[in-house]
C-alpha cells in the first residue's frame, strides 16, 4: 500500500489555487530556501516541534523523554534536538499542546478519505486539492499514486512545486494535474544556487516543458526585501511573462518572516533573522515596478 509522509492537511484553503481548497503539505524537499516559511517541510523525517508560548514549564515531557532531550533550565524549557527520536512521548505528555511531531505517514486512501469529506465546497467554489509542500515531486510515487486517486474522483488539482525533479516525472504527473503553481525565485543563475541550493537552469527548462505540453501555469515569485526584489529579478519575470504569453498570472509572494519562527521551533538555525516584511507601499511599488515593465498579469499573492 502506497504511503507518503505529510506534516500538515490544511482545510478551507483560499491561498493555494482557485476557490475553497484542501492544501496538503508534503514533507520532504529537494532545496532549502534561506527565506523558506515551511522549514518543517526540508527533512524527510518527522520533526518534533515546540510551540514555546503554550509551555507550562510544567516538566512532563521531561519524565517522559528516555533520550534527554529536555530540559528546564532556569524556569525556561531548552530542548536537545538532536537527542531527539521523535517518537512522540513528549507530545504525549504535553497538558497544553505546546509539543507536536511534525509528519507523519498516510496512505492515499486516508487522505482520499479527508478530502472527500469537503467535495461539496470544491464544487460550489471552483476549488479543489493542492499539493503543497516542501515538494510533492519528491515523493513521487506516492504522489502520483493520489493524483490517479483525485483524477479518477473528478477533483480539480493544483501542484505547488519548486521545478526541481526530472522532466521525464514531470511529463507523467503533467496529464493528472490542472494547475501548476510553478516556483520562480531568482533570476540570476549563481544567486539562485546561494539563496535556494537548486539549478536555476532545471527550474527553466522544466517550465519551458510543461508550458509547450499546454499545461495550464501560474508564475509564484516570493520576494524578501534587500534579497531578492532586484530590478534584474523584476527584468527575468518579464522576460519570462513575454515568452510564455499564456501563463494564467503571476503571482508575488511577500515574505512574512513564519520562518524564523517555525526554524526555532525545530531547532534549526534561520539565516534571515534580520529580514523584515515588506510594507504595504513596498508591495504596491513592486506591482507597478512589473507592470510598468509589460508584465500585466502581476498580482500579490
Amino acid at each position: 500500500m502506497e504511503k507518503g509522509i505529510l506534516f500538515d492537511i490544511q482545510r478551507s484553503s483560499f491561498h493555494d489555487g482557485p476557490g475553497i481548497r484542501t492544501t496538503l503539505f508534503f514533507k520532504g524537499c529537494p532545496i532549502a530556501c534561506l527565506w523558506c516559511h515551511n522549514p518543517e517541510s526540508i527533512s524527510f523525517a518527522p520533526q518534533l516541534f515546540l510551540h514555546s508560548k503554550r509551555c507550562l514549564r510544567c516538566g512532563r515531557c521531561v519524565a517522559a523523554c528516555a533520550r534527554g532531550a529536555h530540559c528546564l533550565e532556569n524556569g525556561e524549557h531548552a530542548v536537545d534536538f538532536a537527542r531527539c527520536a521523535a517518537c512522540g512521548e513528549c507530545a504525549r505528555a504535553c497538558p497544553q499542546g505546546a509539543l507536536e511531531i511534525k509528519g507523519r505517514e498516510y496512505t492515499v486512501q486516508e487522505i482520499m478519505g479527508e478530502v472527500l469529506k469537503d467535495r461539496p465546497y470544491y464544487e460550489s467554489s471552483g476549488g479543489g486539492v493542492t499539493l503543497s509542500g516542501g515538494e510533492p515531486m519528491a515523493q513521487f510515487d506516492f504522489a502520483l499514486s493520489l493524483l490517479k486517486e483525485l483524477k479518477k474522483a473528478g477533483i480539480h488539482v493544483c501542484l505547488e512545486t519548486c521545478g526541481i525533479a526530472s522532466q521525464k516525472k514531470f511529463g507523467i504527473a503533467a496529464p493528472l494535474v490542472d494547475l501548476f503553481l510553478y516556483d520562480y525565485k531568482e533570476s540570476d543563475h549563481l544567486r539562485h544556487k546561494e539563496l535556494t541550493g537548486g539549478s536555476l537552469s532545471l527550474v527553466l527548462s522544466n517550465l519551458d516543458f510543461l508550458y509547450h505540453r499546454g499545461c495550464s501555469l501560474t508564475l509564484r515569485c516570493p520576494l524578501v526585501p534587500g534579497l531578492n526584489d532586484s530590478e534584474e529579478h523584476f527584468r527575468g519575470i518579464v522576460q519570462l511573462c513575454n515568452k510564455y504569453p499564456h501563463l494564467q498570472g503571476v503571482e508575488l509572494l511577500p515574505y512574512h518572516g513564519m520562518g524564523v519562527f517555525k526554524s526555532a521551533a525545530i531547532g534549526r538555525a534561520q539565516k534571515l533573522s534580520e529580514a523584515k516584511p515588506p510594507s504595504e507601499e513596498a508591495r504596491q511599488q513592486w506591482i507597478s515596478t512589473l507592470q510598468g515593465m509589460g508584465c500585466t498579469k502581476a498580482r500579490l499573492g
